[in-house]
């Protein structure tokens, strides 16, 4: 993701800038009820959480679509035909469930030529959604227009999920010298699952299995072309030869992959673990899927998307780096130096720059209007807490609808604000908050998946007398829950304010404040800061505090 902060990493020299976003793909086979599933972490210092809906429409022939570059609105890259009837689209999924996502991994430096396009991978994605069924129809549709009109964007891994199939697609620019890209896809096999992180995970792949692969005619002669490679065509690798690996590409971006992989199936922890840490390149790769030791839920799924990398070698807790209040974050930027010698902070799955994240559901035993559901959060997503909407929705909740605030202005009445006050405290106390903040972010989640099932009934019932009066239904619902989610999130960050402040905790008990005997405010506790922080205090110097015998 980000195009804008992959310019900058070329210009500054620090890669680090660039990664960002998370996916998980989960096929039919995988999932606890038969949905197919996508994730995305929307994560950068410039992104404003808040949720798309482009509401379906019908053009007179011959009308023509401007396409707006997404990182950067307002920037016009060109034109292109407009469809004749577009679908409603809710974010990242439109009313007939098919789903898509992406994440930046780059590639060859010399293969983005952004002059050479007017597609850019958002548009791409947005324009995919509003004219395609399924993920077969989005990948012919995404790479037609590519080769037409041009490619505006360095090399993307996209995610594409319909009711019945979840595909992974990676793609990259050919440069200054020919319009279009060359691509992969593949065709992840039910039951199993699939992730990426900013580093293009497909390596070889079958010449002549149309039914599960497709690819760009000159994916490979392309290659050879530019010098890239000059083997067999059967052990071309795609993200071996058009996106190489580095320390980064595989510490801070196939990492997030390991441990989610890990948290899956248990034989993914020490098998892969030294080629997670990055310092060895010749160590085994990973997979590009595998199949979990048992199915995922939704709420499955949502945990693997707050991943810190606990309890493994990457978990920066119980160092210097956690702080006074042992965080598993890393300060900002993520790669530093002192006395010349750089250094680097852990990019774990979940991570403070999130703007939105999501979590979709694509479920063919259920009419369109009520079966695609997205699961949507805004900032990081260990705070964040899931809000079900349904896709075919013809209105968006106030509090997270596009124009309520942006990046530069605050409204109080904003998801995105509302949270990022909360996560804003938690980061500077957070073993104090955190706990508090899941507990609550864990209550609201599952009330929202128990009610969602209520909801697909009686929608069901409503659906068949009359569809429109279902998706009203569903759509009024979508609205409702959402607002008093974030209702939900203004008590939590009162009642936080008032149990931590001044480096104390007021007593409490079952969400009531305790009261002294004559009226006032109980006694307070003063835990202070982590054992570990307080013995590298007296490290760094043993008698500085030190009080006398």
């Amino acid at each position: 993701m980000r195009k804008i902060l992959f310019t900058i990493a070329l210009l500054t020299g620090s890669y680090f800038s660039i990664l960002a976003c998370t996916n998980i793909l989960v096929t039919k086979g995988a999932s606890k009820d038969g949905s197919t599933m996508l994730t995305y972490s929307a994560d950068s210092y410039q992104m404003y959480g808040e949720l798309y809906h482009y509401p379906r429409a019908s053009y007179a022939k011959g009308s023509m679509r401007k396409v707006y570059e997404w990182d950067v609105p307002g920037h016009l890259l060109g034109e292109i035909p407009q469809a004749e009837q577009t679908y409603n689209v809710i974010g990242n999924m439109n009313e007939y469930q098919l789903c898509i996502t992406e994440t930046t991994f780059g590639g060859r430096a010399e293969l983005e030529a952004p002059e050479n396009g007017i597609l850019d991978y958002g548009s791409l994605i947005y324009i995919a959604l509003q004219r395609c069924k399924t993920a077969r129809e989005a990948i012919k549709l995404m790479t037609d227009l590519v080769s037409q009109y041009g490619y505006a964007s360095s090399g993307e891994s996209f995610s594409l999920a319909d009711k019945n199939e979840v595909w992974i697609m990676e793609l990259i620019g050919k440069g200054k010298t020919e319009k279009g890209a060359v691509w992969v896809a593949r065709r992840v096999p039910d039951g199993y699952i699939c992730a990426h992180a900013n580093q293009a995970r497909i390596t070889t792949f079958p010449l002549n299995d149309p039914e599960n692969c497709l690819y760009a005619p000159d994916v490979i002669s392309f290659a050879k072309k530019m010098g890239y490679y000059s083997g067999n065509d059967k052990n071309f690798d795609f993200s071996g030869t058009y996106a190489p690996l580095n320390f980064i590409e595989v510490r801070a971006c196939e990492a997030r992959v390991w441990s989610i992989f890990r948290r899956i199936d248990s034989k993914m922890d020490k098998k892969y673990e030294k080629y997670a840490l990055g310092f060895d390149l010749t160590a085994e790769r990973m997979p590009l899927w595998i199949k979990p030791k048992e199915k995922l839920g939704v709420k499955d799924v949502m945990e693997l998307m707050r991943d810190h990398y606990e309890d493994t070698p990457l978990d920066t807790r119980g160092t210097i780096m956690a702080g006074a209040y042992d965080s598993p974050y890393g300060l900002r930027p993520l790669e530093w130096d002192v006395d010349g010698k750089k250094y680097f902070c852990e990019r774990p799955v979940s991570t403070p720059q999130t703007g939105f994240s999501i979590v979709s559901q694509s479920r063919s035993w259920l009419p369109d209007e009520i079966g695609g559901v997205l699961w949507f959060g805004v900032d990081d997503t260990y705070f964040t807490c899931y809000t079900p909407v349904y896709t075919s929705s013809t209105r968006v909740a106030p509090s997270i609808a596009v124009g309520n605030g942006d990046f530069n202005t605050y409204s109080p009445t904003a998801a995105f604000w509302k949270f990022n006050r909360v996560s804003q405290n938690a980061y500077a106390k957070y073993n104090l908050l955190a706990p508090e903040i899941r507990k609550k972010q864990s209550e609201l989640e599952a009330k929202h998946i128990r009610t969602l099932a209520a909801i697909d009934a009686a929608a069901a019932v409503l659906y068949k007398e009359s569809p429109d009066e279902a998706v009203e239904f569903v759509t009024n619902f979508s609205i409702n829950n959402a607002e008093e989610m974030v209702a939900q999130w203004d008590k939590l960050e009162a009642f936080l304010l008032l149990k931590y402040f001044d480096g104390v905790i007021h007593p409490e008990k079952d969400g009531k404040f305790i009261r002294s005997e004559y009226g006032g405010p109980g006694k307070v506790e003063t835990p202070g800061w982590d054992i570990r922080w307080r013995k590298e205090i007296i490290k760094q110097d043993p008698s500085r505090f030190a009080c006398p015998e």
